[in-house]
């Protein structure tokens, strides 16, 4: 990991600021501290080295696994490099955002599973039913990094939550946020899965914060939970049979393989992280930020399908939702409804989707036409 891992005795780094070496120890707790007043969970240290990811990150993109997200390539290794991405960065403060809403019960898990078994249901990640993490975490993590300024004087800083091409994952899991899990999310053994994370890349050297050993053991839970076998191997995602990238990041068709086992699943797909033992620990936000709004965690699919488009930046604004458009939302509602059609015969079901067809773009029709097919209409 390099110098200093969690010591405070920093060696002299190439174009540090003249910062005493025995007070960089006692600046990572206060920034910890900061980190925990502003409602983060953890706060870490990696460096910028990640050399050893890079082999990794190339076979994927070699693979095509990143699928349609053209950007996961655009920026090529750069993604592994900070230093490059942000010159003069010698660290990378990392920072973990539990997001469970306050009001979750116990049984959570359970919870969400039994939903999923209910086809006229509208499912939508957990993540997403309340504000926009981007905006949360972005928000909180520049007020960090004031403060930081504001003790040591100007820093050369930037602030990024799943908002540039960086390697969060790989970041959190050198710093001690986590281990990567079979799922390749990261894996806190007192959190669970259920957060966000967040970086400041810095031109301080301050102490790294050591990695955790992972605990996954011999459990496959996640792999054997997806609906689409998007995990193809441990530690392995094809994200073109992701749930989550069909119906956020793909902007076409969603191929007609994967529409049954989407089910209900309108906004992303929680099933690896149901399945994962580990989230019996989730923690439950110290924010109210992401708790549910709009009913987004009990609306039902012909509910949302009722939205019109003034309806639907209404109801999502604020939200991580609103970035897949009205287009997208009706698509997904269209294959979902056409899975509970299938599983329902619900007459009412069918009559929706055949008023719509009329006013739909050729995308939505598409779906429509499959949807009312599954029930041979």
């Amino acid at each position: 990991m390099g110098d200093g891992q969690g010591q405070g005795q920093a060696e002299p780094v190439e174009g540090q600021r003249p910062v005493p070496a025995m007070d960089l120890a006692g600046l990572l707790q206060q920034v910890q501290a900061w980190g925990r007043e502003l409602g983060f969970s953890q706060i870490g240290v990696a460096d910028v080295d990640l050399a050893s990811a890079e082999p990794g990150l190339l076979a994927w993109l070699e693979a095509g696994h990143h699928g349609r997200m053209g950007y996961m390539a655009a920026h090529g290794l750069k993604r592994a490099r900070p230093a490059e991405l942000v010159p003069g960065t010698l660290r990378v403060i990392t920072a973990r955002m539990d997001y469970l809403p306050r009001g979750a019960a116990e049984g959570w898990q359970a919870d969400e599973a039994a939903r999923l078994a209910q086809p006229a249901q509208a499912v939508v990640s957990v993540y997403a039913r309340g504000r926009d993490y981007h905006k949360v975490l972005r928000q909180r993590l520049q007020t960090l990094a004031d403060r930081l300024q504001q003790a040591v004087g100007p820093v050369g800083h930037r602030v990024f939550t799943d908002s540039a091409p960086v390697l969060e994952a790989e970041l959190a899991t050198r710093s001690g946020i986590g281990w990567r899990g079979k799922h390749t999310l990261v894996l806190h053994r007192d959190a669970g899965s259920m957060f966000f994370l967040g970086e400041i890349c810095i031109d301080l050297a301050l102490p790294l914060t050591p990695p955790v050993s992972g605990h996954c053991g011999d459990c496959t839970a996640c792999i054997t939970a997806c609906p689409t076998q998007a995990i193809v191997a441990p530690y392995r995602l094809d994200a073109r049979r992701c749930i989550s990238y069909l119906t956020i990041e793909l902007d076409g068709p969603i191929p007609a393989e994967f529409r049954a086992a989407i089910g209900n699943r309108i906004y992303g797909c929680d099933d690896c992280q149901l399945a994962c033992p580990w989230n019996k620990f989730a923690r439950r936000s110290a924010l109210p930020d992401f708790d549910e709004r709009h009913g987004l965690g009990s609306a039902g699919l012909l509910q949302l399908w009722g939205w019109d488009e003034a309806a639907f930046l209404h109801h999502t604004a604020g939200s991580a939702i609103r970035r897949i458009g009205i287009g997208r939302w009706r698509r997904n509602l269209a294959v979902a409804l056409g899975n509970a059609w299938r599983a329902t015969g619900d007459p009412a079901v069918a009559d929706a989707l055949q008023q719509a067809l009329p006013a739909a773009d050729g995308l939505l029709a598409e779906h429509i036409h499959w949807a009312l097919a599954q029930r041979g209409v």
